[in-house]
């Protein structure tokens, strides 16, 4: 009686268990909040090596921009998988930009240097983009279309190599 008691709870735990990761993967398609396809505010920032970036030049481009800063622990565990989303989508009209929030210089630059990601990273100092864009939460990313309107919002990490989140850029890169 015991060991079919115990058979019993386990196999409900392991159903459990899947009904979790399968929510968990839905959920990462899910993340992508769709918006109103309205102008993106402007964006105009210098990188972490001085060089400038306007929203304006990636005009033709799917852009994905995250707003984040090194403390924000969420903010660390998702760049990983822009990375890998921006190493998936090499070739295409496709561009990250990784705006942090309000940190200085030299601590956003040891942060690179430790974690060895290849993006580019903004440096918003005073906040004014990040106020413009409605920023309140991080990590909070958007995806503008190629015609520089807003598509979608992620409010929180999510998982940006996801096969379900590629397939919604890609469309957006094949003229959605």
């Amino acid at each position: 009686m015991k060991s079919s008691f115990a058979s019993t709870i386990f196999a409900a735990a392991a159903l459990l268990a899947s009904a979790l990761l399968a929510a968990h993967a839905a959920g990462a398609a899910q993340g992508l909040t769709p918006l109103n396809r309205e102008p993106a505010p402007a964006l105009v920032l210098k990188d972490s090596e001085g060089a400038a970036h306007d929203l304006a030049q990636y005009r033709g481009k799917v852009v994905l921009i995250n707003f984040w800063a090194t403390w924000c622990e969420p903010c660390r565990h998702e760049m990983p998988s822009m990375q890998r989303l921006r190493d998936r989508l090499a070739g295409r009209s496709f561009a990250v930009l990784a705006v942090n929030v309000a940190e200085p210089d030299a601590r956003v630059r040891r942060f690179l240097e430790e974690t060895r990601l290849d993006l580019p990273v903004l440096l918003d100092a005073n906040k004014t983009t990040t106020r413009a864009w409605s920023v309140r939460v991080m990590p909070t990313s958007f995806i503008v279309g190629p015609d520089g309107r807003m598509r979608y919002r992620v409010v929180g990490d999510i998982d940006w190599s996801a096969d379900a989140v590629v397939g919604t850029i890609s469309q957006l890169l094949s003229g959605d």
